[in-house]
């Protein structure tokens, strides 16, 4: 059985609350304050093959309280803002020294869908967005969010390899939070994305939770996991974005009456246009926001972090239904130019027949 001499349970929820953050202008306001507060940088070998375009800003909020297990614990938070307009809540809380798997996992039951966590991340979210809200552009709070935990450690009892550490009963069951036990089928699909640089690290990435076992203390895998959910989340609110468009779109067409001379969708098509604009820039700041330039360790992680959360499929959801809407612009556009077209076509005769008229008034004369 696997104990913990050295670990942390790092939960996140991730919030949206912008269009865009403007990073250097909140590090400014946040470090009047006195806060802790630093760029994102990648330390671990091969790193340097991981390009943050614009980095996050992490900012350490310091001790709280958090009921776990009906005891009150502390626990330290810090959040993590991205440009893309997200901001993620992390919560620490240091592993009893000696914890065996199967004491963790009620532990992590609980924290994988803690109300009071919620309520906590929420609370803090809450004071930064009043804090910083004059450098957000198109300032929101999204009604969904993104969580995420990572048992991370830095010791475990025996200095284990990685195959030893994969082989320990249990650690299926603490990534799912499941106190009964599971079919061999099973555990070996939840153990099945893992990953290894020396014999004696190992990642293991599920969709809700990661197992990592890293000696040195890097955090990078941690932080490059935030970045994949903060990704997602983007993903998830513009794809709700895009059904509301569609939707939108659908009702004003349809309601619209049919009219000869002018075409009543001109201004509808220039507002689907300004809104075609916006998310073209939003899925270039969430596509660019991190760069592989290498096949390095760090780059496989993160690739097996965006196939464990779906990254692919969402991504392919919202590109889908934006080509819709540039299809609905396409209509949309077309219906106004003939609408205008036709204006001119009947201004046109209209001058001609007037012609005519007086013409045939001054032969009458």
């Amino acid at each position: 059985m696997l104990r913990l001499l050295d670990a942390d349970l790092l939960c996140t929820r991730i919030f949206d609350v912008a269009d865009t953050i403007g990073l250097e202008e909140c590090r400014a306001l946040i470090a009047r304050g006195g806060a802790e507060i630093r760029r994102l940088s990648l330390r671990r070998e091969g790193s340097e093959f991981i390009q943050l375009s614009d980095p996050p800003l992490l900012v350490d909020l310091g001790a709280r309280s958090l009921t776990v297990q009906g005891q009150g614990r502390e626990v330290k938070v810090s959040a993590a803002l991205f440009h893309h307009g997200a901001i993620s809540i992390s919560v620490r809380l240091p592993v009893p020294k000696g914890t065996t798997i199967d004491e963790l996992i009620p532990v992590a039951d609980e924290l994988y869908d803690s109300k009071l966590l919620d309520a906590l991340a929420l609370e803090e979210v809450t004071k930064l967005r009043k804090l910083l809200e004059p450098n957000f552009e198109g300032a929101h709070l999204w009604d969904q969010t993104e969580g995420y935990t990572v048992i991370f450690a830095r010791e475990l009892e025996g200095k284990p390899t990685a195959e030893q550490v994969l082989a320990a009963p249990g650690l299926a069951r603490l990534l799912l939070g499941e106190k009964d036990a599971l079919s061999a089928a099973e555990e070996r699909e939840v153990l099945a994305d893992h990953f290894s640089y020396t014999p004696n690290d190992l990642a293991i990435l599920e969709w809700n939770a990661a197992f990592v076992y890293e000696p040195s203390g890097s955090e990078d895998i941690v932080d490059l996991l935030e970045i994949a959910n903060a990704q997602l989340l983007e993903l998830r609110y513009y794809d709700g974005v895009l059904d509301a468009e569609l939707g939108r779109m659908y009702d004003v067409v349809g309601q619209r009456p049919t009219m000869i001379l002018f075409s009543p969708y001109k201004r509808l098509a220039r507002e689907l246009m300004q809104t075609l604009i916006e998310l073209s820039e939003f899925i270039e700041r969430v596509e660019n926001s991190l760069k592989i330039v290498g096949d390095v360790y760090l780059a496989r992680v993160y690739e097996g972090a965006m196939k464990e959360l779906r990254i692919a499929r969402w991504t392919e959801a919202v590109t889908r239904k934006h080509r819709l809407l540039q299809q609905t612009y396409g209509l949309l556009k077309g219906e106004t130019d003939t609408g205008r077209a036709l204006t001119l076509e009947t201004m046109v005769v209209v001058l001609i027949l007037f012609e005519i008229l007086m013409a045939m008034f001054r032969v009458g004369h």
